[in-house]
């Protein structure tokens, strides 16, 4: 789980970033079109409404410590969930 940020705000509501998520099992890369200025809880409502309510609650979830992945918000979800986060070391894309 990654952010791509830096993109020319478009579509209806100005969207310039993308959240991407790399599902291993299913081989899959979901894009999720959001704004760079999003909070973490704004970050967890994205993940909940578009993965988690679709795909399932994950076992293990990959990132590379951006503060909005390590919050108390996120870090509760993860809790109530029984989701490990898994840090990689930053700017290694083998493992993000």
């Amino acid at each position: 789980m990654d952010w791509f940020t830096g993109l020319v705000p478009g579509g209806k509501e100005s969207f310039n970033a993308f959240l991407i998520i790399a599902d291993r099992l299913r081989k899959s890369v979901r894009c999720l079109p959001c704004h760079k200025e999003y909070k973490s809880m704004d970050t967890t409502l994205l993940f909940w409404n578009n993965i988690i309510s679709t795909c399932g609650v994950p076992k293990i979830i990959n990132s590379d410590r951006d503060p909005k992945f390590t919050s108390e918000i996120w870090t509760n979800l993860y809790y109530m969930l029984g989701t490990k986060l898994s840090f990689s070391t930053a700017y290694h894309l083998q493992t993000d």
